[in-house]
Parts: structure tokens; sequence; C-alpha cells
């Protein structure tokens, strides 16, 4: 028997009945070369930000089971609709929501982690030869709510079914053609990377790069899932992530550091506090004041202290921010702390590759080259495959193409 084949079809792909129609005669082609599908589908186009608009005319600030049942209304919708267009081209096909395909979470509403999987539903109506069509984007957690698994989950939802299912590949279908060097929209001679490891991918979402989320590759390279990323309804070979990159440099010093993408975010919005006593234990206590709140933290910076005090910045998502101004005023007045400022005219761009860490000229090439350009760096962070800084909004498109071209990612053989 074929092993199983996970494919998601995301928003830009589902946006209209039309596109429906043709990824179904997409589908209903692989069904007739043998292949057995299951099938995750996103909310048509912009369905979840139009919910998340009702939801805030009605003036509910609430992250709670009501806004996750809203929101995954849109994946339902979606996923009924490519169910008949199916049945209607002579595929058997059944739709499922996300409880009804055993992703169970925890109880974080609007950005639920998954606990478990109990897929036996999925794999009978595989074993008889239908083609299962499934909600991306949400889960169920105990009491028998609707849980949604935050930005991008229907990529989380397709890559830990295709570890259910034990799939041989999942296949992440898009509006692009797999990865690039940079995004196309803003570097006009980036080149699609054919091949990126685990790590690489992570990094790149985690850094800003929209094309997956970050914690599906996370997942992906935990369970070693392939994960192939290429067009909806272009041909091409896409992107595909694995666990080792057998990409190759020609030249004569092999351990020269390769620089894979260029990353940009203008989502990213920069909390400080200034003025913070300098005792053991505060940190911990701001920190953990924001992870309460479940918002992410990326980069963190602390000054020397002087005079028994110290500043403190880190950056969180921009659409965390309220949340987070009003958790930094409460701690930073509970703690005795001078002020809080709060910046969301920011970006973050960063340089993706092998060897970042253990080959200081990169940092100082980079640096080199957002300085010619009169572009001031504000924070640093770096990782053994990633060096990231924040700048000004306004240099961010500036930022990507200079670093682009600094280490040569134009249009070229990979």
């Amino acid at each position: 028997m074929n092993p199983v084949v996970v494919q998601k079809y995301g928003g830009s792909s589902v946006a209209t009945t039309e596109k429906i129609a043709r990824i179904a005669e997409k589908i209903k082609r692989r069904v007739d070369q043998g292949a057995r599908l299951a099938v995750v589908v996103s909310a048509m186009g912009d369905t979840t930000d139009y919910l998340l608009e009702l939801a805030e005319q009605i003036g509910s600030q609430e992250r709670g089971p009501e806004l996750d049942l809203l929101l995954s209304t849109g994946e339902i919708v979606s996923a009924s609709l490519m169910a008949m267009a199916l049945n209607r081209i002579g595929v058997p096909a059944r739709a499922f929501t996300g409880r009804e395909a055993g992703i169970i979470t925890d109880t974080t509403h609007t950005k639920a982690r998954i606990r478990r999987l109990q897929t036996g539903r999925i794999k009978a109506v595989l074993r008889e030869g239908s083609v299962a069509v499934i909600t991306g984007f949400q889960g169920v957690a105990a009491g028998d709510r609707v849980t949604t698994l935050g930005r991008g989950g229907s990529d989380l939802s397709a890559v830990a079914l295709a570890k259910g299912l034990k799939a041989g590949c999942c296949e992440i279908y898009t509006d692009v053609p797999g990865i690039f060097t940079a995004d196309p929209r803003v570097e006009p001679e980036s080149r699609l990377i054919p091949r990126l490891s685990y790590e690489e991918a992570l990094e790149m979402a985690a850094a800003g790069a929209a094309v997956m989320q970050a914690r599906a590759v996370e997942f992906g390279q935990k369970y070693r899932v392939p994960i192939l990323v290429k067009s909806t309804f272009e041909e091409g070979n896409g992107t595909m992530i694995t666990r080792v990159n057998h990409r190759r440099r020609s030249g004569s010093n092999l351990e020269e550091p390769l620089v894979s993408a260029v990353t940009g975010s203008g989502q990213e919005a920069k909390v400080s506090i200034f003025g913070v006593p300098d005792r053991p234990g505060l940190a911990a206590r701001i920190f953990s004041s924001v992870a309460a709140a479940n918002i992410n933290v990326d980069m963190i910076i602390q000054n020397v202290s002087k005079d028994g005090r110290t500043d403190l910045s880190f950056t969180i998502p921009a659409d965390e921010l309220k949340r987070a101004r009003e958790i930094a005023s409460q701690v930073a007045a509970e703690i005795g702390a001078a002020g809080t400022a709060f910046d969301s005219d920011i970006g973050k761009v960063a340089i993706i590759g092998i060897g970042m860490q253990s080959h200081p000229g990169v940092a100082a090439r980079m640096f080199s080259a957002l300085g010619r350009e009169g572009i001031n760096i504000e924070m640093i962070s770096t990782s053994e495959i990633k060096i990231s800084c924040v700048v000004r909004k306004s240099d961010l498109v500036r930022a990507v193409r200079v670093l682009h071209a600094e280490f040569g990612l134009s249009r070229k053989p990979a």
C-alpha cells in the first residue's frame, strides 16, 4: 500500500470556489496515481482577519473559547467546500474538524499547543480509499472546547497529522514557488532555495520569513517529518526541508560559512523598562509575567548596572504590544523601576546560514554593510546559524537588499 501524503493548502490557495475546484482536480490527479491523501485547508483568503474584525466591532478583548470558536468557522467552510468539490468529480472525500481529526490540545486559547493525536478516524477513511479533508488551525481541549493553534496554525496541523499518520511527506502548498534567499517582493534578485535543514528553516521562520509557521518547522524537526514547500498552481520542485542540508559550496575553503538567506520582519515591537533595581530575581519576575500572558519574547538586552539600577529591553510580536504595555507598566511600578517605553516603529533583519557563531568575520561583515548604508543597529542577537539586528522600520527594506547583495545571494545556481 502506498504511503500517506499530507497536503496543506493555505488561505490564498483556497481564496475562491474556483481555486478550490482547481485544487480538487489537482488532488484527483494524485489519487489517480495511487496516492493516499489527507488534505489540510486554511480559511478562505482573509477570512480569519475578517472574523477578528467582527470580534473587535463587538468590543470583545477576550482571547477565550468564544473567540476560538468564531475563528474556527473559517476552516470549516473551506474543508466542507473542498470535500464537496472532490465528491463532485468522483473522488470520495470526507471533511473533518480538528476535533474529529483527533488533534488534542492544551487550553491556551488562540495559541494552543498540541498534546496528543488520535487519528483513528482519519486512518479509517484513508483505508477505505477516500480523501480526508481536515480543517487546519484548530483542535479540541479538555471540556470538548474548540481551540486554535495561532497564526499559521494550519501548517502545524498538517505537520502534526503527517507525524500521526506516518506520512512519507508533508507538502505545504502556498502562493510562492518555495522558500527564497529573501522575500521576492522586497528583493527581486532573490532565488529559490532547493533544500534547507530544519535548523535553517526554523531560524528563517522565527526571523520573519512568512512562508511557514515556526512551530510547524519545530514539530517537523522533532519528529523528522520531511516538509516540501511549493506553489499551488505553478509547476516546480519547491523547497525541501529535511534533517540534513546537502548543499555544497564550490571553492577551496571548505569551512567557509554558508549564508543561506536574509529575512526581514516589520511585525516587531520593543519594550523597555528603565531604572530596574539591580537585585536577583527581578528579571525573572518581569519575564514570568510576560510568559504568563503567552507573549513570546525574542531579543533581550540588559545594560551594565549603574548606581544599582539597570535598563532592560526586549522585543515581542507587534500584535502583542497592547497587552505587553499593560503588563510591563504594572510590573515596573511593582518593582520600583523608573519608567517604561514602547516602540512599534522597528524591524528585524537577519542572516541565516551555517557557521554564523564560529566565524566572527560574518558578523563584522554584516555590521559593516549596514554601517556603510547609514543603517543604525539598535539590538543584536546571535546563534549558531543566525545573526539578527533590530533597525528602524523605515530602514528594513534597504537593510534586506544590502545584506542580500553583500553575501552574494542574487540569482544563480543554488
